[in-house]
């Protein structure tokens, strides 16, 4: 039978040597600022885990009272026999954080971008996206008929001249990140919102790595810039601050209802389990009544790459506590990832596809959890393992 795989396992043997190959990495603990990883006790760097919510007393408290009345799971899909009262509370909670007429909760943030974008565009349309968007954005946008236009990052002029080149269409649909995975950075949200509002077009922002972190109280990129009711749609996830599982978009009612006669994700997925569904809810109420959790992510990112920075790292352009330390070459960037497990720190190494050739990086993930010693003690790890490597 191997023989019907020879050629995936030649460009295994490819990304073998050109050291951009990587086994996965299990973790012998629960996720937190310090993990077990091989018996050895480490600083975790690598987590989406920004507010510690992922082991959060109420969280898990909310998780087993589910299990207990409910069950483990819900045995069909939410169009058939697998909505609970909680999954429809939990999207109620969620339209009011975010300020939007409702909301719908997907398996992922992943299926929340394909299930959006391959059922709300045809080929009357245009979806026009920023060229650093996410991998779900850009699957999302495999999947629809639509005509695809794709600007320069974070660049309005670029936006702008593919509007002016879009008129003919139907409907055009602007797509970005609130916050950029790879490099931190933040869409100019308020510069969009008005070239959108300019061309009527309607306007997507991702706020995966946004929620729970920007905004008050978390509410993301477009309460962080004061533009409740200017954005047509928003999509978060459950899986990273929120520290549980799944995603969401907020907008209309309209759209919800469309959605759950449209979204192939959606209607052919199993609900979330009750457990998963309580805990995001109880996620919701911590962000709301402990705001304090944000504050120390925020302080503690600061501190961070003030360090990294005084070491002389190249962190590009993060504005928040994603912050990458770029090395460019691909095998010195994992080697240095190795180097500082054996210092300590757990801190992934991210090359191409992921990034552009020649702009690997350390991607670096601060959270609430790590205590300033902690985040000392990894920036010794960082000045040594850069110095053995001279890199610094």
């Amino acid at each position: 039978m191997k023989e019907q795989f020879a050629y995936l396992q030649n460009e295994l043997d490819q990304m073998k040597e050109q050291h951009t190959f990587r086994e996965l990495t299990p973790l012998q603990s629960e996720q937190g600022s310090r993990v077990t990883i091989d018996g050895q006790d480490v600083i975790q760097l690598s987590s989406n885990n920004y507010l510690g919510l992922t082991d959060h007393p109420r969280l898990k408290q909310a998780a087993i009272d589910a299990v207990e009345a409910y069950g483990a799971g819900t045995g069909s899909v939410r169009t058939i026999a697998g909505t609970l009262d909680m999954h429809n509370h939990l999207e109620a909670k969620l339209a009011d954080f975010k300020h939007t007429e409702a909301s719908l909760v997907f398996q992922s943030g992943f299926t929340t971008n394909q299930g959006v974008l391959s059922s709300i565009l045809t080929d009357q349309d245009v979806v026009i996206s920023d060229e650093l968007n996410h991998a779900s954005i850009i699957d999302g946008i495999r999947l629809t008929k639509a005509a695809r236009k794709v600007y320069k990052h974070v660049d309005v002029n670029s936006l702008e001249e593919a509007l002016q080149a879009s008129h003919d269409y139907r409907v055009r649909l602007v797509v970005t990140d609130g916050v950029f995975s790879m490099d931190g950075n933040i869409a100019p949200l308020p510069e969009i919102v008005e070239l959108c509002e300019k061309y009527d077009a309607i306007l997507m922002v991702d706020d995966a790595h946004a929620s729970g972190v920007l905004g008050q109280n978390g509410r993301g990129t477009v309460d962080h810039f004061d533009l409740n009711g200017r954005v047509h749609i928003q999509v978060g996830t459950l899986s990273k601050a929120i520290g549980v599982l799944g995603g969401y978009v907020a907008s209309t009612q309209t759209l919800r209802d469309y959605l759950i006669h449209k979204g192939r994700p959606f209607l052919f997925s199993t609900s979330h389990p009750p457990a998963v569904t309580e805990a995001c809810s109880a996620a919701i109420d911590v962000l709301q009544e402990e705001p304090e959790l944000i504050e120390r992510l925020w302080d503690n990112t600061q501190f961070f790459k003030e360090g990294l920075r005084s070491l002389g790292f190249d962190t590009g352009k993060s504005e928040t506590p994603i912050t990458p330390v770029i090395i460019g070459d691909e095998a010195q960037t994992h080697d240095m990832s190795d180097r500082l497990f054996n210092h300590g720190v757990f801190a992934q190494g991210i090359a191409f596809p992921t990034v552009p050739k020649g702009k690997a990086r350390i991607r670096t993930i601060v959270t609430a959890q790590h205590t300033k010693e902690e985040l000392q003690e990894a920036l010794n790890a960082f000045e040594k393992a850069g110095q053995e490597l001279d890199l610094l």
